[in-house]
């Protein structure tokens, strides 16, 4: 079988190229896979691709961006779409010419806008499944609209998690298609796990305000207070580093607390640590709490929306707390600093549980969606049988509590920060 993945650009660096290089390398294991990148600005990834995996862009930027009908605005890629600025009549043309003439079995989207292009534009005879990295309640009311009608046409829509399928079935009512959540998987680890003996937390990802790392650098001066010898090693760039060296310095933290700069791959860096951390207000999945996790570190973060409370569970391979509480956050790490038999015993708990976002489990499911689609659609019927809907509908049922509770903390984060103004 031929499987096509359709990405933005396979040449960055982020979360979905990561997971969409994974789940293709290990499908290519007994697969015809290929990447094809709408656009290209550098010559080779940034990330290793396996050999057995083709490598295609659309555009390259590095010889096209003054092409004239990149000059013009997309028609086909929605305009509410976060990168919609980036899209143009030059990436309709060159991706609806890939779709036409395509020879895969099935076609993958990674994102809303290339998903649009794969619901309106694949041929009949192609399975189009369609991935959502973010989450529904992220999208605008604009964007929703254009995906309501565009996933129409989809055989299967995932998600990273089940809280987000369960608000698409809910709220987006796509008769026929097939929702379900695939989580991202993480690969196996390559060195020893860490002992949990080494007094370092450990964060990563990219450097921005909905991460929250002031709040993470705030909390961990509580236990610099209590343990001096403990460091924080934050690893990434982004937009907030001048402003997070900024808090370094004012909160006396320079001895304790080090913004490292991007790493890749992480895993020699996790292995480092004895405690991962994360203080995101919004994280669709949380690849990097994984990654910890598979390295032997348990995990304290935030309990935002949505993956940290699917990944972790509280007390057990981690500590989930309450978004946006320094407190809660400061309390949490300084529990797992304070107890060297609890926090390795922890790690190696965290470790194991962590088992499930390996490739093999998560290829597998990846698998099963393929088969079961390509058989629904080589019947002429629906991917999503009748017989799943109350299933769908009781899971729907289940996270909806869930959501409200979400929404909650949501409106009173806000309500502090105006109060703040």
């Amino acid at each position: 079988m031929k499987i096509s993945f359709l990405i933005h650009n396979a040449y960055g660096i982020g979360g979905t190229i990561t997971t969409t290089f994974n789940l293709a390398q290990a499908l290519a294991t007994r697969h015809d896979v290929e990447i094809v990148s709408a656009l290209r600005h550098r010559e080779h990834p940034n990330f290793t691709l396996d050999p057995r995996v083709s490598l295609r862009p659309l555009v390259d930027l590095r010889t096209e961006k003054e092409h004239p009908l990149h000059l013009r605005p997309a028609s086909i890629f929605p305009a509410a779409e976060y990168r919609y600025q980036q899209y143009s009549e030059l990436t309709d043309q060159r991706i609806g010419e890939w779709l036409k003439t395509t020879d895969a079995d099935v076609v993958i989207g990674t994102r809303p806008g290339l998903n649009v292009h794969l619901a309106f534009q694949a041929p009949e005879n192609v399975v189009r499944i369609g991935q959502e990295h973010l989450t529904l309640d992220n999208h605008s009311p604009a964007l929703r609209t254009a995906l309501r009608r565009a996933y129409r046409r989809l055989d299967v829509l995932t998600t990273v998690t089940e809280a987000d399928a369960a608000a698409y079935r809910r709220k987006m009512r796509l008769p026929g298609v097939r929702v379900e959540a695939l989580p991202n998987s993480v690969p196996d680890p390559l060195l020893p796990a860490a002992d949990g003996r080494a007094k370092v937390v450990v964060a990563a990802g990219r450097l921005v305000p909905v991460k929250r790392y002031d709040l993470l650098i705030e909390a961990f001066a509580q236990v610099a207070t209590q343990h001096p010898d403990w460091q924080l090693r934050i690893y990434g760039k982004g937009e907030e580093q001048a402003r997070l060296r900024q808090l370094i310095e004012s909160l006396g933290l320079y001895d304790n607390v080090f913004l490292m700069g991007a790493a890749a791959p992480m895993e020699a860096e996790w292995v480092k640590g004895s405690i991962g951390a994360a203080a995101s207000n919004f994280e669709p999945f949380g690849m990097t709490i994984v990654e910890a996790m598979r390295c032997g570190l348990p995990v304290v973060s935030t309990d935002c929306p949505y993956g940290p409370g699917e990944i972790i569970k509280d007390g057990v391979d981690g500590r989930l707390v309450p978004v946006g509480d320094r407190e809660a956050l400061g309390a949490a790490l300084l529990e797992l600093v304070g107890d060297d038999e609890r926090r390795r015993s922890m790690g190696r708990t965290a470790m194991e549980n962590a088992r499930r976002f390996a490739p093999v489990p998560v290829v597998e499911q990846a698998e099963r969606l393929i088969d079961e689609a390509t058989a629904a659609r080589r019947a002429g019927r629906p991917v999503a049988p009748e017989r799943d809907r109350i299933h769908r509908a009781l899971i729907s049922q289940g996270f909806a509590a869930r959501d409200a509770a979400h929404a909650a903390a949501g409106n009173a984060l806000r309500a502090v920060r105006r109060g703040q103004r």
